[in-house]
């Protein structure tokens, strides 16, 4: 989906991590005043989600550079983890960091969300963590999402919902968007749970977090769905 997505990474990599984390003085400005966010405890409540002894196939879409799972995949030891994003550059990045750190399970793979290169309900898990807000056709996103997940597997993330804060759609639209990071449209947060329940049905924990959707959602079974 749109190879200039990769393209706009390419100037900023260097610095990426320290902005996505806010481990520096300037990152941590950043996410107070435009987002009203702290990125760790975000990325901390959505891997919560998954526990550590999870035990089946996972696809972490997008990867990126792994900055916030990589701790997390160390200890799933039962787990056959995938990585997959769309820009070349994350995926160096994340190479590097599952070399450095030893992470065995997590294989990577440069892919597109809107075409994912796996059979239908080939997961037992799917990870999103900040990637439908890049996402330029994100109904097919959402779509191939659930089919490549099994049924009674489930999907969980977290995903910028507009209108929760002027400073952060104002920086959206006059940033985010020019620059490439951002593609438009978004959902409020009452349309992303709308649109999850709609999808997944009453399986479905959602919780707003400043400026973020965070969810959890359990495809429902064959049965359950032939019921309805």
């Amino acid at each position: 989906m749109a190879k200039e997505q990769s393209n706009s990474y390419q100037g900023v990599m260097d610095h990426y991590d320290d902005l996505l984390t806010g481990r520096k003085w300037w990152s941590r400005i950043y996410w107070r005043l435009i987002w009203n966010e702290d990125a760790n405890l975000l990325a901390q409540k959505v891997l919560d989600f998954i526990p550590d002894d999870f035990q089946g196939r996972l696809l972490d879409v997008p990867v990126g550079t792994a900055v916030f799972t990589a701790e997390k995949y160390r200890r799933m030891k039962g787990a056959e983890i995938v990585g997959l994003d769309y820009s070349d550059e994350m995926i160096a990045i994340a190479a590097l960091r599952k070399e450095t750190e030893g992470i065995a399970n997590l294989s990577l793979r440069q892919g597109d969300v809107g075409d994912l290169p796996y059979p239908n309900e080939s997961f037992d898990c799917i990870l999103s963590m900040n990637g439908f807000q890049a996402f330029p056709d994100k109904e097919k996103a959402f779509a191939e999402i659930f089919r490549v997940l099994k049924p009674g597997g489930f999907f969980c993330g977290c995903f910028y919902v507009k209108g929760e804060r002027r400073s952060a759609d104002f920086f959206v639209k006059k940033v985010m968007e020019r620059k490439g990071f951002f593609r438009p449209p978004y959902d409020t947060f009452p349309e992303a749970e709308s649109r999850l329940r709609g999808m997944y049905g009453d399986d479905v924990l959602t919780e707003r977090m400043a400026t973020a959707c965070l969810f959890r959602c359990v495809k429902p079974q064959r049965e359950d769905v032939d019921k309805e």
